[in-house]
């Protein structure tokens, strides 16, 4: 007996009190993965793997569950966060959606790690380019208004000031999309610890935090451009936690993605 099809159904993340879990800065946060490395042996590849997993899922919760024939434009920056950009995109393919990735800079340009992520991309036959010299102003415009989801992955929470040459260029060419927009981590050109929006700063629709929430973004400043928060496991142990005296309570108990709910 042949099966009725199945209709989509949205995924369903369980939500999280934001009071419960302690926010971190960005020196904290360079510190809980340079420990998840040099300590723990958790790779930075399988941090982004993770990141960019779940990054996808979060995109299918936006778009109501169904990925299969969606169009979602990617934008990646130059570094680690343009990485997990990159595994995001991989894995909105396998799940069906039609993925155009866009760089702000060439690939010998972009981490170690982005480039892994890029040549895994190519290799798939995954539409890849460049904002400056592959693509037009006015095929960016029409990729914009195409895509039922932007995905922001171009500065992370390292990036510092205001975003400048190819990222700024990258960055003002998907601003038209804000209305569709989910950021990783953070909205690129936000400061992750006060949540000032530095000039030229996007604002998203939805944003996916990784680990642990970064205190910029709990701010009013920084909840007037995050949209809805989501906060992602990555798979760090309390144990690295407690080296920096942050007691951190299983926030994942109920979900490796969680909505952050004041």
């Amino acid at each position: 007996m042949i099966s009725p099809p199945t209709t989509p159904t949205t995924p369903v993340i369980p939500t999280l009190d934001v009071q419960s879990t302690p926010a971190v800065t960005a020196s904290q946060m360079a510190e809980v993965d340079r420990l998840a490395v040099d300590v723990y042996g958790i790779t930075l590849l399988q941090m982004m793997e993770q990141a960019g997993s779940h990054l996808a899922t979060v995109a299918a919760h936006r778009l109501d569950g169904e990925l299969r024939g969606r169009r979602v434009l990617v934008a990646v920056g130059p570094g680690n966060n343009g990485g997990g950009g990159l595994v995001a995109a991989r894995h909105l393919v396998n799940r069906g959606a039609l993925v155009r990735v866009v760089l702000a800079r060439p690939a010998r340009r972009l981490s170690e790690a982005g480039r892994h992520q890029l040549a895994t991309l190519l290799e798939m036959g995954v539409s890849c380019c460049m904002a400056v010299y592959d693509i037009t102003d006015g095929e960016i415009e029409d990729e914009l208004e195409a895509a039922d989801l932007v995905v922001d992955a171009v500065l992370g929470y390292r990036g510092r000031g205001a975003p400048h040459d190819e990222v700024a260029t990258l960055i003002d060419r998907i601003r038209p999309a804000e209305g569709r927009l989910l950021s990783l981590d953070l909205p690129s050109g936000l400061d992750p610890d006060t949540g000032v929006a530095a000039p030229g700063a996007l604002s998203a629709r939805a944003t996916m935090m990784l680990a642990l929430p970064k205190t910029g973004l709990l701010t009013a400043a920084g909840r007037a451009r995050t949209g809805d928060l989501y906060l992602a496991d990555i798979g760090l142990p309390a144990a690295l936690y407690a080296r920096l005296d942050l007691v951190v309570d299983a926030p994942f108990s109920t979900g490796r993605i969680v909505r952050l709910e004041p």
